[in-house]
């Protein structure tokens, strides 16, 4: 059996909270009907599915890039860095690696960039909902540190309600500084 791994990630518009990526090897014997780009399903059927796919693929596994990471590296380099740790988590190793997007984090093993994966190839889809659902879970975690902004509501994303706490409360540790709202505020400009 040929192990091909799918990665995805999920985080990078927010203006709080870290990067994570997942990577998951499907077991072609015990497929999981209803895999599809996380962005297209409930939080209820991404629930449902996290843990039928994390019993039935042969390997499954998540990596994070920090809030401070994001601010150091850009936000595109962290999301490559969360994918390339949670490819290198796997057991087994992969032998070919697909990522949604247009680019490829380095592996040590080939890869390839598929735009639109997380809703064609359904090991993408799978490590979608499982990226997902860790990052939603964590920005719930994050509302009872930081009461007030919201982060169970909008996970860190730069709604009305979130821009409106970020500037009655000012930023949090788990702000990316080098947003441009959050940098705003911090008064580094637009």
């Amino acid at each position: 059996m040929r192990l091909v791994a799918g990665v995805d990630e999920a985080g990078r518009g927010p203006l709080a909270g870290p990067v994570c990526a997942a990577a998951v090897i499907l077991d072609p014997g015990r497929p999981i009907p209803g895999l599809d780009d996380s962005k297209r399903l409930s939080p209820a059927q991404r629930g449902a599915l996290e843990p039928e796919i994390q019993t039935r693929a042969l390997a499954w596994s998540l990596g994070w890039a920090s809030v401070e990471e994001i601010d150091r590296l850009n936000i595109l380099q962290a999301s490559l860095l969360a994918m390339s740790r949670a490819v290198a988590r796997l057991v087994p190793r992969p032998v070919h690696v697909l990522v949604d997007g247009n680019r490829c984090p380095e592996l040590g093993c080939p890869a390839e960039a598929v735009v639109g994966g997380d809703g064609l190839i359904p090991a993408i889809g799978a490590a979608s909902i499982l990226a997902k659902v860790a990052r939603d879970r964590l920005m719930e975690r994050l509302e009872l540190d930081y009461p007030g902004y919201g982060f169970s509501h909008h996970k860190g994303y730069p709604t009305q309600a979130h821009r409106e706490a970020l500037s009655r409360l000012g930023p949090c540790p788990e702000h990316r500084r080098t947003f441009a709202p959050v940098r705003a505020l911090l008064g580094g400009g637009r």
